[in-house]
């Protein structure tokens, strides 16, 4: 069976962004079709300054998000990074198997260098070498399709060829993932820069849509959309981002086509009252759901222990084949 791996960072609450994305089809889809794990990437939040309360909290509610989505651990493996320790023992073979150049050509490296930089803070040696931890994270359970949005891509191409390189060097040891992506609202734009992500690290949040936000809020930050400087709707990222970003919001949420429903409106008033809408019904069973979790975190508790007990007996096998392969002793 095909096995799925992916994941989200807990260095802020999860967006529109990321459900439309990713977490709606990991629960519609990829759970059902094959071996699916997901997990909380904690370890990757500490790459930044960041502060120990709230990344406990962010994980926790992260966690419980991606269950309120609808991933049920009966069909998939929902876990958290730093409770399978595999994660780190792989990825410093993944650091020896890498080399410099390679992890300082990663676009994030760069633009999150830049960011931090710019804040006057240091750049810390993990912000470097982290996609190298990513890479543990896909390669240690063999897994041969990763769901991720654009941005990520990259990194997983990097994690093709270290296992590549790896295999070549020690002996065939690592199945070579492949990415995968949504046809439609794969990158939702901020609602304010529709020239930039919907992050949920960002600073300013006016035009970030979080899965945890008020109908109100939802609706208060679509009416207030950066358009663009026609007044005809039409579906056009180059030309029109602002207009084509909520047409692809609109359609993801409603499972239509972002051009053709351009087509059906003549005012961004009309566009924009109607994605509103449709992104408060789309959401409000999420909400829901995460107020009966966030009520019993017990059961949310012993989900995640359940889910490292499996990731576990999936990674160790294979890790400990490539500490083997490198010419580790074994323990005794």
């Amino acid at each position: 069976m095909t096995r799925i791996f992916s994941g989200v960072k807990p260095t802020g609450h999860l967006t529109l962004g990321n459900y439309l994305g990713a977490v709606r089809r990991w629960a519609a889809e990829d759970q059902h079709r094959a071996d699916a794990l997901f997990c909380v990437v904690d370890l990757h939040a500490l790459t930044v300054e960041h502060d120990p309360a709230r990344v406990r909290r962010l994980s926790r509610q992260a966690a419980t998000l991606l269950l309120a989505a609808g991933l049920d651990p009966q069909r998939c493996t929902v876990f958290v990074q730093s409770h399978v320790d595999e994660h780190t023992r792989l990825a410093y073979l993944m650091e020896c198997t890498a080399s410099d150049g390679e992890m300082r050509r990663m676009i994030q490296y760069k633009e999150k260098t830049a960011s931090e930089r710019a804040r006057g803070g240091g750049v810390r040696l993990s912000l470097l070498t982290y996609p190298a931890l990513m890479a543990a994270d896909i390669l240690a359970y063999g897994t041969d399709e990763v769901p991720v949005g654009e941005d990520q891509a990259q990194h997983v191409e990097l994690t093709r060829d270290l296992a590549v390189r790896f295999n070549q060097r020690y002996g065939q040891t690592f199945v070579i993932p492949r990415t995968t992506q949504p046809k439609v609202a794969a990158r939702v734009m901020d609602l304010q820069d529709p020239t930039s992500k919907m992050g949920k690290s960002h600073a300013r949040t006016a035009g970030i849509i979080y899965l945890l936000d008020e109908p109100e809020a939802v609706r208060k930050k679509v009416m207030r959309a950066v358009t663009d400087g026609g007044s005809d709707v039409v579906h056009d990222r180059a030309e029109r981002p602002g207009v084509a970003n909520l047409l692809d919001v609109l359609a993801a949420c409603t499972g239509g086509d972002p051009e053709k429903i351009a087509g059906q409106y003549d005012s961004y008033g009309a566009l924009k009252k109607d994605t509103a809408e449709a992104v408060v019904e789309l959401l409000r069973p999420v909400r829901e759901r995460h107020a009966e979790l966030a009520a019993d975190p017990a059961s949310v508790d012993a989900v995640l222990r359940d889910g490292a007990e499996r990731a576990r007996a999936m990674a160790r096998p294979r890790v400990d084949e490539a500490y083997r392969a490198v010419g580790l002793l074994p323990p005794v």
